[in-house]
């Protein structure tokens, strides 16, 4: 049998983040409801988590060995190809997971239609087993998903399942000079954001909302549109370019494949930063004589589809 091992992948509940960080649930509580907060919000989230938890350990078990991790040791862990990935929780842990995944494949779980979107996580826990099943036969149905690529002039590398996010690790302006189809730039913005296929329904579509809720102030008829990548695409965008007597603002959008790259070199002096899919603890420093470039990675995630 190829597969030995399932490891299921779970994140924290916000009650237990808040216990941790005020000791007891009844301290955690307090602290909400007096700032008005409604607690027993936090309360149902964590008790239909913890159900649909135990019912996929339950059920599971009893096909083949496994074993927990938590969201934080993902990039110490190491996957072999004799395991098989079972993630419950939101959209993003699937993101987060698929970076260090090896290529092994993903079941990704829903522990809460009624709360979490589930783009990325086709299975419930009533009827991820058969994608167990099937993937321990190998005769699962799979989607391969790429990866955006970020590399260093020094050889350092990040991987983003969603977007890469090139910028400054505060509220100030981003200082960069950017490279795309033979021309350059030098730009003083918000950063910039790098969207996979996967990722253009994330945060790459708040910036479309933002920009057709600006121009549909000024534009009768305006007919909003979102880009279908194709998986070898990236789409960059450029956030809030602003024009002075030294930055440009002609390139602020384009599409990135195979055959193309986008080079970004750092002007900021410190604070400078590349993170990918939201977090921020998953960083490669970019600051003044940094270069960036930014393509489709060869690694692949493997996820498991009805």
């Amino acid at each position: 049998m190829r597969f030995e091992y399932a490891i299921i992948v779970k994140s924290k509940t916000r009650l237990e983040t808040l216990i941790e960080r005020f000791n007891t649930k009844a301290q955690a509580k307090f602290y909400i409801e007096r700032l008005g907060g409604n607690f027993d919000d936090y309360e149902q989230e964590h008790e239909i988590f913890q159900h649909s938890l135990a019912s996929l350990q339950t059920q599971l078990s009893r096909v083949i060995k496994n074993k927990v991790i938590e969201r934080p040791y993902l990039p110490s862990f190491l996957f072999s190809d004799k395991n098989m990935i079972v993630v419950i929780g939101q959209d993003g842990l699937v993101a987060n997971t698929a970076k260090y995944s090896r290529s092994c494949p993903i079941i990704a779980v829903n522990p809460d239609k009624e709360r979490y979107d589930g783009v990325l996580l086709p299975f419930s826990p009533n009827d991820f087993l058969e994608g167990v099943v099937q993937t321990m036969a190998e005769k699962n149905n799979t989607k391969i998903v790429r990866f955006a690529e970020a590399k260093l002039n020094d050889g350092q590398r990040l991987l983003a399942f969603n977007d890469l996010f090139v910028g400054v690790a505060s509220h100030v302006s981003a200082r960069y000079k950017i490279t795309f189809n033979n021309l350059t730039e030098e730009h003083s913005s918000s950063g910039i954001i790098v969207s996979t296929q996967s990722g253009a329904t994330g945060w790459l579509s708040s910036i479309f909302n933002m920009a057709y809720g600006v121009t549909g102030m000024f534009e009768k008829n305006l007919n909003p549109k979102r880009p279908k990548l194709k998986d070898h695409e990236l789409l960059f965008a450029v956030r809030e370019p602003f024009q002075s007597l030294r930055t440009q603002t002609g390139i602020t959008a384009g599409l990135i494949s195979d055959r193309s790259s986008l080079t970004i070199e750092s002007l900021m002096p410190k604070n400078g930063v590349i993170f990918s899919d939201g977090i921020e603890k998953d960083f490669l420093k970019f600051n003044s004589g940094a270069i960036a470039t930014i393509g489709i990675a060869h690694e692949t995630a493997n996820l498991v589809i009805k």
